[in-house]
């Protein structure tokens, strides 16, 4: 009974791995497609956790507090616009996130001050925890 067996087995690899070989792409290339339409159908997310976008704007926001205070003039114009730059940039992402309406600007972080100003008080109105002092943001350092 054996050896029967194993003949059968001799007789038929040649076919069975003719098969494999000429199947095999079809059969890759159907569950890559099925992975894919499934992949497609589930929620993906539009950008970093809003944890971390609330926590580096609140970092941003006490960087450009700290270097208002600190910092010589000339170096301070520069520093301060690369980290408003930056707060606009995390701020728009946080409000898409959020759902809060504002003005999606042509360039990542392109907002005049009076637009930042608006959208920082706008996220802390939907409930974004950001430093009660905003340094040159408000009139009087509070939100």
């Amino acid at each position: 009974m054996v050896d029967v067996g194993k003949l059968a087995l001799i007789t038929a690899a040649p076919t069975l791995i003719g098969a494999a070989a000429l199947y095999a792409p079809k059969v890759c290339s159907a569950v890559a497609r099925v992975w894919a339409e499934r992949a497609a159908q589930e929620p993906q997310p539009i950008g970093p956790p809003i944890e971390r976008l609330a926590t580096d704007l609140r970092r941003l926001l006490r960087l450009h507090d700290d270097l208002t205070r600190s910092a010589h003039v000339a170096i301070r114009a520069h520093r301060l616009w690369s980290v408003e730059a930056a707060i606009a940039v995390r701020a728009t992402e946080a409000a898409r996130a959020l759902g809060v309406a504002h003005q999606e600007p042509e360039l990542p972080g392109d907002l005049t001050r009076g637009e930042l100003i608006a959208l920082l008080h706008s996220l802390a109105d939907a409930g974004m925890v950001l430093p009660s002092s905003l340094g040159h943001f408000t009139r009087h350092g509070r939100l």
